[in-house]
């Protein structure tokens, strides 16, 4: 099996190669995308879910296959089975509803917020304004399902999404008289979409909701392969430069936050790398790691606890809802058939529901094994090759986005270290080789992994938003069966020329110099930049 697939992307890789007279041309190095050990070759509506050479060559394949099912298929509330363990409390059944093809997440259309769509990769940000915080009623990623006798923490039907219409500065129009529009969502959840506040919580301020989508996971393993000295050193570059960082994560040439586990790990320190609002670190303990047990509220060894609202009030009003406490002992005679939990059993119905949602000790539902697969899966996404290396307005394109600017922030290179990677939840061990590894390999993903400011209408929360990475976005469409492109952090931008005005609607935004001149190329520059950004 292994060596047909090695021959397949032989074969794929050899045929780009030749020219009309048979004769084999060496290609450009941006061609390869992911490096020698992180690039695949196709081109079909399966792109991004390629496993890399370094999992073949570390006979890490059936690992893979095995780690691509627990994110492909839905975990179900049984107590028994390979996907066992959903809820009680939780926001998708499966990783693919959020990351379609395995790619972004798709734009959600105007109407109600429904989360059983697969594609629908959008969470929602519920903060308060004052401080930028999350809300502490709600969990960090709000959950709108429930498993019964429980209730949804969120009711998606009272949850709407409209999309409104923008005009900048230059009237959406290029000095050409080429037009374009801009559209941006607008959130609206009622307080009485919030199950505790229907049982009587009193919500203590005012608070608003954005957006954000889910990023493509294909290459992360390769983003984790940078070393931390490296991302240091690209912040303070920037920020000797003059660039507009956000001094809440580095100032004066030196980290003020960087991401730590404290819970399950030692504390030790690393850059925040992953999600557009830069909210975690090495991928060990990264999106997907931290993601299969929060989305699903599914166990394992070193989450044997339940992802609920920081202030635990779900834990509280539930505890008192007498329908819950209907339902609670038909449902913890399951999770507990030989009550070996005593303090699910013997207080108080109220009791025992608060204890159990509160618990530290839940059986784990996840296997050791499978959470290694998921793993070996999760960084072992390979990076689609860049295409139409050759095409004469591609590499147009391609130098004219460097000769505006554009590469200030969307860095085209990195060189990765020696990969020896490190786990904040202390599970793996550094190095692992139940892992697949991609050590000194020069990558094209076209991100700088730092936070900028674009200072759009309804941005997102904060403001400050890390550069995405441009690699395979040009085959969102193919792999994820999406309409439009599906850019920026909401899925605002529906092409690739709206993603780039939307840089520039204020003149704080960081980009605004760059889109200026972009607006001022001709139709043919422009749409040249465009099938640049489309082919890498």
């Amino acid at each position: 099996m292994l060596g047909f697939l090695s021959l397949g992307i032989m074969s794929c890789s050899d045929e780009d190669t030749k020219k009309d007279d048979g004769k084999t041309e060496e290609l450009p190095e941006w061609y390869y995308t992911g490096g020698e050990l992180g690039t695949a070759y196709l081109t079909t509506y399966n792109a991004y879910e390629q496993p890399t050479p370094a999992v073949e060559n570390a006979g890490l394949y059936q690992a893979f296959k095995n780690g691509e099912q627990l994110f492909e298929k839905p975990f179900v509330s049984n107590m028994e089975g390979v996907r066992k363990g959903l809820g009680p409390a939780y926001v998708r059944s499966s990783c693919i509803h959020c990351h379609p093809g395995y790619g972004h997440g798709k734009r959600i259309p105007a109407g109600t917020f429904n989360t059983n769509e697969i594609g629908n990769g959008c969470l929602l940000v519920v903060y308060t304004p004052d401080d930028n915080n999350y809300v502490s009623w709600l969990a960090g990623m709000p959950q709108s399902h429930a498993v019964a006798p429980f209730k949804a923490p969120l009711d998606e039907s009272k949850i709407t999404v409209a999309w409104k219409d923008y005009t900048d500065q230059w009237g959406n129009k290029f000095p050409d008289g080429e037009s374009y529009s801009l559209q941006y969502p607008e959130v609206t959840l009622p307080k009485e979409a919030v199950y505790v506040y229907n049982q009587g919580y009193q919500i203590p301020k005012d608070y608003e909701v954005r957006l954000e989508s889910t990023i493509g996971i294909y290459g992360a393993g390769l983003l984790d392969a940078i070393t931390d000295e490296d991302i240091k050193a690209q912040y303070a570059k920037e920020e000797k430069a003059g660039a507009s960082i956000n001094p809440a994560i580095f100032k004066n040439g030196e980290w003020v936050k960087q991401y730590a586990n404290s819970l399950q790990g030692n504390g030790e320190k690393h850059p925040l790398r992953y999600t557009y609002a830069l909210s975690r670190g090495p991928l060990l303990d990264g999106p997907g790691s931290n993601a299969m047990w929060n989305i699903t509220n599914v166990t394992r060894n070193n989450r044997k606890y339940h992802y609920l609202d920081a202030a635990g009030t779900y834990a509280e009003y539930s505890s008192k809802d007498p329908e819950v406490q209907a339902g609670f002992p038909d449902y913890i005679a399951k999770v507990d058939p030989k009550k070996e939990h005593p303090e699910w059993w013997t207080g108080s119905m109220a009791d025992n529901i608060k204890s159990y949602l509160t618990s530290k000790t839940l059986p784990t539902e996840m296997s050791d094994d499978d959470f290694v697969d998921f793993m070996v899966w999760h960084r072992g996404l390979a990076v689609p090759a860049a295409r139409n290396v050759d095409d004469e307005e591609v590499l147009k394109g391609k130098e004219l986005f460097e000769q505006i600017g554009c590469t200030r922030c969307h860095r085209a290179t990195w060189t990765t270290g020696s990969d020896n990677f490190t786990d904040p939840n202390l599970f793996f061990s550094n190095g692992d080789s139940r892992l697949p590894r991609y050590p000194n390999q020069k990558i094209w993903p076209y991100t700088d992994m730092v936070q900028h400011q674009l200072h759009m209408v309804n941005d997102i929360r904060g403001g400050w938003c890390r550069t995405t990475p441009l690699w395979g976005r040009g085959l969102h469409q193919k792999c994820t069966g999406s309409a439009t492109s599906d850019r920026l952090h909401d899925c605002r931008a529906r092409t690739v020329v709206e993603a780039i005005m939307w840089h520039a609607t204020s003149e704080q935004s960081a980009a605004y110099n760059v889109v200026s001149k972009f607006r001022t190329l001709s139709k043919a520059d422009r749409n040249a930049i465009v099938k640049f950004i489309d082919s890498i």
